[in-house]
């Protein structure tokens, strides 16, 4: 994440020392509770495998894939030293209409939509070649459920076996609204990070095996369920003036 390279130590206290600490706790009470840490596909970085799997080496290119890297393996020490049920999902970009709008998807899709109504006139990003694994937030959440109702507790890549670039994403939004996003968009340097993450895709297969797992909302799909929910907002701030 961008922003994790200008506040580094919040990013390790919160990310990387949080986990440890709900883990210290759960052993020092003694209850049995299940576990879930929310890995990242940005542990995989710099990725030495296309597709990433379950195997795959880490490669952490930010602090906040660092900190996600801390946080995979002392869950899976702790699964192993006090046998705790601690699983692993290591969830690639999982995206829906609740997106934070300081994120590239949803950041598009409201910039494309106030665009169309005239509520913005430029939109400003980094790095349009990355790509990225995109998948829809809510099938993310049933994996998660999943994971906790297995016999045992494991670790798992979810995604959706597809990558899309920044590029793709703006003609899929700009297009499905009948616009030019070549009229709008410019790259700004600021938002490029220090150390990029070019490529990245998942390979779901143990997730698929093992829990019955796969992803229902592929790429254009998702990308249009968040352009309705955004034109419909631009929609209700322009009625509001």
């Amino acid at each position: 994440m961008r922003v994790s390279f200008d506040v580094p130590e919040y990013t390790s206290e919160v990310t990387g020392l949080g986990t440890v600490r709900i883990l210290e706790a759960i052993r020092e009470v003694g209850i049995r509770p299940k576990f879930y840490q929310a890995s990242s596909s940005e542990v995989f970085g710099l990725a030495r495998d296309v597709p990433q799997t379950e195997m795959t080496p880490f490669y952490p290119r930010s602090p906040y894939a660092c900190a996600k890297a801390y946080a995979f393996y002392i869950t899976v020490n702790y699964r192993e030293s006090y046998g705790l049920f601690a699983c692993n999902g290591i969830l690639f970009n999982h995206e829906s209409e609740r997106r934070g709008e300081t994120f590239v998807s949803r950041k598009i899709t409201r910039a494309a939509t106030q665009i169309k109504l005239g509520l913005q006139e430029k939109l400003y990003l980094g790095n349009l070649e990355a790509r990225r694994d995109w998948g829809y937030a809510g099938d993310y959440v049933r994996a998660m459920w999943l994971m906790l109702q297995a016999e045992r507790p494991g670790d798992y890549v979810i995604a959706t076996g597809e990558t899309h670039s920044v590029r793709e994403f703006l003609d899929e939004t700009f297009g499905y609204l009948d616009l030019d996003w070549k009229q709008y968009v410019e790259v700004d340097l600021r938002y490029y990070r220090p150390a990029e993450v070019d490529v990245l895709i998942g390979d779901y297969s143990k997730a698929k095996k093992e829990l019955g797992w796969e992803p229902k909302v592929r790429f254009k799909e998702l990308v249009r369920l968040m352009v309705d929910h955004d034109l419909k907002l631009a929609k209700k701030e322009l009625s509001q003036g």
